[in-house]
């Protein structure tokens, strides 16, 4: 077909690869090319012109570079498949450490919230010196305790990719005075002098909480590592445009200072500068790298400058976005005032606690009670529902992890009932990840309250909803 293309002028020349057969018995591979030199005036050939080409080496080559291409693409597919089952693997263990940390999260948080509610309780009552300083050594355990969970917690929802920041108005006057009135009964027992030094920027929008716990990881640190002198809180603009602010938060000391060695992993998670098992001061060494990642979250970086045996200055920064508004929010109403609030405003009004652990029943009911609600238990979804069906309440207080019925469907079933579409329905659980909020709106529930159970936080959002 090769050789009639040529001669009848379809193609410019034959060529054709085929194998020769020799004496000896070998084969050789030969590329046959021909082309029509000479034709008469008719168009007929009248000569051609070709070579016979030994190109047995250049078949091996090539059949060589074959075999290679071959395998590569092997291996590639193998590799494709191992990388899609690991890929699948780690997503797996995410799925799983994401449900261990949460289920770890309320087996914590369950008995924890026992602890802080019934030392909130006694607290109230008539106290001998020596009990009253028991209780506050409870009650510093158990804060202790819940920061540690909280730091792990926010660490691994960090790391997951599902810790939200709020953007809401930023004052950062009240701000930095919330952090010395936590920590100055620990300066002072030092003999530490606090000071602060800011200018009131404009109104800015960020998550004023995130940036609390950032500063208060600093500080709280400059605190601990610093045996005499000063602790100094500063607060500065970097930069301005039209859009957004950033702001320079920095913790001074003149505490222990830090190693050149240990400079570099000192924003590590779990590492500190001194990890040994005669080291002088505790911790988990998360606190740094919390602030870190919170810095780096809101577009900001982290850095320290230190003198080991002089001091450090530890800062990071936040770009927050600007509010143009007037700044509208008003000054928060302290506890005790939100406590007469409800008792004034809406004593009597019943409310449905559905809770299952027993303990978790007498606290959030004696909260209750002290502020004058009517209070009507459910132990358990099925009969929230039916309680939900034949009575009327002014809110229902739902625990999230029950037996028959969780929280989630019973508040499902509750939405469908006539009447109680609209009734505020606050969720109560030890779960701390976002998902499960996000889970609790989807359900129809109108707000969150974590625990343990912080009576401040309790009353404000029953305030709220009532």
């Amino acid at each position: 077909h090769s050789i009639n293309a040529a001669l009848e002028g379809r193609a410019s020349m034959h060529q054709l690869e085929y194998r020769m057969l020799c004496k000896d018995g070998s084969a050789l591979w030969i590329l046959d090319q021909a082309q029509v030199m000479q034709r008469d005036a008719d168009g007929k050939p009248l000569r051609m012109c070709g070579t016979h080409t030994d190109i047995t080496d250049m078949k091996a080559t090539q059949e060589e570079l074959n075999q290679h291409r071959r395998h590569l693409e092997q291996l590639v597919n193998e590799r494709t498949h191992e990388l899609r089952l690991a890929k699948e693997a780690a997503e797996t263990a995410n799925v799983a450490k994401s449900a261990f940390l949460a289920n770890m999260s309320h087996e914590i948080r369950t008995p924890l919230n026992a602890i802080t509610g019934m030392a909130h309780i006694l607290r109230r009552t008539d106290l001998a010196p020596q009990q009253t300083d028991k209780l506050d050594k409870i009650e510093a355990a158990s804060s202790h305790l819940l920061e540690i969970i909280n730091a792990v917690l926010d660490l691994s929802k960090i790391e997951a990719g599902k810790f939200e920041l709020e953007s809401v108005p930023v004052r950062v006057g009240p701000l930095l005075e919330n952090v010395v009135e936590m920590l100055a009964p620990k300066a002072k027992a030092k003999g530490l002098s606090f000071s602060v030094e800011t200018a009131e920027p404009p109104t800015v929008l960020g998550d004023p909480t995130r940036l609390q716990q950032a500063l208060l990881n600093f500080a709280a640190n400059a605190v601990k590592f610093t045996e005499r002198g000063h602790v100094s809180l500063r607060v500065r603009e970097d930069a301005r445009t039209d859009g957004n602010v950033t702001l320079r938060f920095e913790v001074e000391d003149t505490g222990v200072g830090i190693s050149p060695e240990a400079m570099p992993k000192l924003f590590g998670a779990f590492e500190q500068a001194d990890s040994s098992t005669t080291r002088k001061y505790g911790g988990t060494g998360l606190g740094l790298a919390i602030t870190r990642k919170i810095a780096q979250l809101m577009g900001g970086d982290v850095g320290v400058s230190s003198t080991e045996g002089q001091g450090s200055t530890f800062w990071f920064t936040a770009v927050l976005a600007r509010d143009k508004r007037l700044d509208s929010a008003g000054a928060t109403i302290e506890a005790y005032a939100v406590e007469r609030v409800i008792q004034r405003d809406h004593g009597g009004k019943r409310v449905l606690l559905v809770e299952d652990d027993p303990i978790n029943q007498e606290i959030a009911r004696m909260l209750l009670e002290q502020v004058g609600l009517m209070v009507d238990l459910a132990e358990d979804g099925r009969q929230a529902v039916n309680k939900a069906a034949a009575g009327r309440y002014d809110v229902i207080l739902m625990d999230m992890q029950m037996p028959q019925v969780d929280g989630l469907d019973a508040t499902r079933q509750i939405r469908k009932l006539p009447g109680c579409a609209n009734i505020p329905v606050l969720a109560m659980t030890a779960n701390a990840f976002a998902e499960y909020k996000t889970s609790c709106t989807e359900a129809g529930m109108n707000d969150f309250i974590a625990k343990p159970l912080s009576p401040d936080v309790f009353y404000e959002t029953l305030q709220r909803w009532l």
